[in-house]
């Protein structure tokens, strides 16, 4: 556990790839395989279900901390985090020389308290915070409630894997792909030299394109291109293997139950086929995302939503055929067995061949992208005919380009504290437009500021709070923002009737006053303007 703690710590206290890279491997290769195992799963972004209500937690903590009620909550509200409180409240610990591995942590203390009662509960968490300090407790704290967290992605983790194995990072993310029970049999099978073990059910690893960097001519001649729609919906893999259909996003999550539809229809493929493609809502065209996200949302699928919200897999790559790996053929010929392999079954609905742009130059490219948004569409793709179909986000071969996104100047009225580093800064914002007199809010953000601008935003929310409501300051309607969004849904749950899609700042309105703050009638014809 001490050990894991101090790759907490070399983690979070650095910004390099390199550095964050260099301390996984040094842990992982001196790690217990057991111990690995948890290692990855907490690094990849794996979590245990909240085992204990917060309320119950906080309780205890004042209660073992001798803090009454009103200041515990004026120091969450002041570090905004509730595992990072709980550590600095309470008192020193008594020194137990006690240096358990992180898998017995986790398995003898940490989830066993999913099945005991409330004082067993009690009883296993302060034995615990009275045998660790400092850094252990926090993250022991973070474990406890879901919310473990550290700066690395998924990516940075098979990178660090494939170094300690001496092993391809293609391989080590295709064994990653899915779920990764944290055991020690999974973590050697994970870093084993043997590499012909392909689990049926499992996809490859995504390939992903980087935004379009340039102009359009620093690619070369348009005919060496090909262009197609960027959908907005869900990026999966569908598989075919055995007889049996498995649908991956590219989230890592099995979502094949979310999508009966395609399930059943996907038993015209042959044996050993795997698609590349994104999963869209689907009545005559597109849909907008916001409709997907009611079936996302539910439990069961009734009748009801299936028929409200059909979907489609926009199919836009073949990765394997027959059982043969086709990602080192070209583009070119990836897609033209694509094209013949849907082709095979006309009107199979639920698969359809993603449309492809003819470029005779580059301008063909250019009123493309002008009418992406008529397409319900982000912008374009741009892939080179030749391309292998790499592993991961790589430069060079496949390019995004998204429409400039929508825009409004809206007035900040509330904001709360961040997490992480960023707990005692102010960094999550709630905006309003003006209807009449009034603001009606309508998006939230929390990026798009320089560090320096949020510091100086921070110090300026402190002074102009006109009421807290826990850790939520409302402030004096004033500043002014441009936020950013890719899209926009109404939406009867909202206030403003409307809900967009990734709001983010774009800059900081210094220059304008509230009074000229755009209105709730501008939201409404960016609305009527996107349909």
């Amino acid at each position: 556990m001490k050990r894991f703690v101090r790759l907490y710590s070399a983690i979070d206290s650095t910004t390099s790839t390199n550095r964050k890279v260099e301390a996984m491997v040094e842990y992982l290769a001196e790690a217990a395989p057991a111990d690995a195992a948890w290692a990855v799963y907490f690094l990849a972004g794996g979590r245990p279900k909240r085992l204990i209500p917060v309320r119950r937690l906080a309780t205890w903590a004042m209660e073992e901390s001798g803090v009454p009620d009103w200041l515990f909550e004026e120091s969450y509200h002041a570090v905004g985090d509730l595992a990072e409180t709980i550590a600095l409240l309470l008192p020193e610990s008594k020194g137990v020389d006690l240096d358990l591995s992180l898998h017995a942590w986790v398995e003898n203390r940490l989830l066993p308290l999913a099945h005991q009662s409330e004082e067993e509960q009690r009883d296993s968490v302060l034995t615990a915070w009275r045998q660790l300090a400092g850094t252990e407790r926090y993250i022991w704290n973070k474990l406890i409630t879901g919310s473990f967290r550290v700066g690395v992605s998924e990516q940075l983790v098979v990178r660090a894997l494939a170094r300690v194995s001496g092993i391809e990072e293609g391989v080590v993310a295709h064994r990653m792909s899915g779920h990764f029970t944290p055991t020690p049999e999974t973590f050697a099978r994970l870093v084993a030299a043997d590499s012909s073990d392909a689990d049926r059910s499992r996809p490859f690893p995504f390939y992903l394109a980087y935004a379009l960097e340039g102009e359009l001519e620093s690619l070369g001649d348009a005919h060496e291109w090909q262009a197609e729609w960027k959908w907005d919906g869900i990026r999966a893999q569908l598989i075919r293997r055995d007889g049996k259909t498995y649908i991956w996003s590219r989230g890592g999550e099995l979502v094949t139950d979310r999508f009966p539809e395609l399930s059943a229809a996907a038993e015209f493929l042959p044996d050993g086929t795997v698609l590349d493609g994104e999963i869209m809502p689907w009545k005559d065209g597109a849909l907008p995302f916001a409709q997907l996200q009611r079936r996302i949302g539910r439990k069961k699928l009734g009748p009801k939503i299936l028929a409200d919200v059909p979907v489609v897999l926009i199919a836009y790559d073949l990765l394997e055929l027959a059982g043969r790996d086709m990602r080192t053929e070209p583009m070119s010929v990836r897609r033209r067995a694509l094209g013949d392999l849907l082709a095979s079954r006309p009107g199979a609905r639920p698969f359809l061949l993603s449309p492809t742009i003819q470029l005779a130059s580059w301008a063909d490219a250019r009123a493309a992208h002008a009418n992406s948004r008529e397409q319900r569409a982000e912008g374009l793709m741009l892939k080179k005919l030749d391309s292998e179909y790499g592993v991961g986000r790589r430069k060079g071969s496949w390019w995004k380009w998204k429409v400039q996104p929508f825009s409004i100047d809206a007035v900040m009225i509330y904001a709360q504290p961040g997490h992480g580093r960023r707990a005692l800064l102010h960094t999550d914002y709630t905006f309003a437009v003006r209807d009449g007199d009034a603001l009606v809010p309508f998006a939230k953000a929390y990026s798009g500021l320089t560090d320096v601008e949020i510091r100086e935003l921070d110090a300026w929310i402190r002074r102009h709070t006109v009421e807290k409501f826990g850790p939520v300051r409302q402030v004096e309607p004033v500043q002014v923002f441009e936020l950013a969004f890719e899209g926009i849904q109404h939406s009867p749950r909202h206030k403003s009737g409307v809900a967009v899609r990734f709001p983010r700042i774009a800059r900081w309105r210094t220059d304008k006053p509230a009074s000229e703050a755009d209105t709730i009638e501008t939201l409404r014809q960016i609305l009527e303007s996107a349909k």
